[in-house]
């Protein structure tokens, strides 16, 4: 049997038989028009969600406590870091500048409770190591460190380093700022005026990638970049959470603030009971101020095995100071300052300290002594 259509039915079906190759003509189009906006949003710069914005510019002699008092010629730069809509700011930085070149940062200050783009640290340690480099490294010396200390250590005592440009790794920002982080590294090179350069940012993967290997391979390969020059590998205990971040299946890390509230016997206990409360393998300290210390934890013996943990001090762990190779040469504060290479450098002979023990296993410049050896 044939079906036939009434009138109204026949209207429809012409309706239909228009109406669907439009509806896939604007499906089409549609489709188009969405993959064009996200290309859109992939290929236009993002904007960076704070702005660093200058508070001060003077000599080094107006800023006291950077002790910096050595480097008359530098001009420092004060800034707030500010997020729109905020009154106080995220933190606090001080940029170093000679004059036509790019500023280096110099010291930090967080106020938001995780860490953010840097890492706070003493701002006389680094015044401190630098003088000492100054005073009885080579002039022709080589410098093996973290991108941001080498970038500080070129400014400050003029030795050749491996990184001079912002590397930005690993870019400390959290989550919620993620979608902006190709904003936020394009913002930080504007601002520091040394954009990242690939190839500096190649070899600062070869540098990272042996401080994450053992002990004996991983000093091979750090004299492999050194070449035959008189090399000297500076690292600091905070080095541990960066380089955590960049390899976190091969170097388990966590951290904890703790406030000095008694003595710092009590506040050791706190620490036993975060390693016992989570399974933690070891543990290191750095100090901040007299009032606030921060914990590194190493979650398990695999993490500690790597070069950068074995050249650095742990409670309950054998000390740095018993290597025979590399040989420690320095130590203050946070800084361990290791000869890389075998020549014999005439400097003053002080005896190191010896190995610490859980009650001072803090690096800090008010516990312990300047060391050169």
């Amino acid at each position: 049997m044939t079906t036939s259509l009434t009138p109204d039915r026949r209207t429809q079906s012409r309706w239909s038989d228009r109406l669907l190759p439009s509806l896939g003509i604007l499906l089409v189009t549609g489709g188009l028009v969405l993959l064009t906006w996200y290309t859109w949003l992939l290929l236009t710069p993002d904007e960076a969600p704070y702005r660093y914005q200058l508070t001060a510019t003077g000599p080094a002699n107006d800023y006291p406590d950077l002790e910096l008092e050595a480097w008359p010629d530098l001009v420092i730069h004060q800034y707030d870091i500010q997020l729109e809509g905020m009154d106080r700011p995220l933190a606090q930085a001080w940029f170093g500048q000679h004059a036509n070149q790019p500023q280096v940062l110099l010291n930090w200050k967080n106020a938001t409770r995780e860490p953010l783009l840097a890492l706070d640290q003493k701002a006389t340690e680094l015044s401190t190591l630098a003088a000492a480099i100054d005073k009885y490294a080579p002039r022709d010396a080589l410098l093996l460190s973290w991108w941001d200390t080498s970038r500080q250590l070129a400014q400050l005592t003029g030795r050749d380093v491996l990184f001079h440009s912002t590397l930005l790794e690993p870019l400390i920002i959290p989550p919620e700022w993620q979608p902006h982080a190709q904003a936020i590294r394009a913002y930080e090179n504007a601002h520091t005026g040394a954009p990242a350069d690939p190839q500096e940012h190649e070899l600062f993967l070869r540098f990272t990638q042996s401080l994450i290997k053992p002990l004996a391979s991983g000093l091979d390969d750090l004299r492999q970049l050194a070449g035959t020059r008189d090399a000297y590998l500076i690292i600091h205990v905070s080095d541990l959470y960066k380089l955590g971040l960049m390899y976190p299946d091969q170097l388990g890390i966590a951290y904890k603030s703790y406030r000095l509230t008694g003595n710092l016997h009590g506040m050791i206990s706190h620490v036993k009971t975060e390693m016992s409360n989570h399974g933690y393998y070891a543990y290191t300290l750095q100090s901040l101020s007299d009032e606030l210390i921060h914990a590194f934890f190493l979650t398990d013996e695999t993490s500690y095995n790597t070069l950068l943990a074995r050249l650095l001090p742990f409670a309950s762990q054998p000390s740095p100071l018993e290597l025979t190779t590399p040989r420690l040469i320095y130590q203050q504060g946070g800084y361990w300052v290791y000869q890389l290479t075998d020549k014999t450098v005439a400097q003053p002979q002080h005896q190191l300290p010896s190995s610490a023990s859980d009650h001072d296993q803090t690096t800090d410049s008010t516990h312990q002594t300047d060391q050169v050896q």
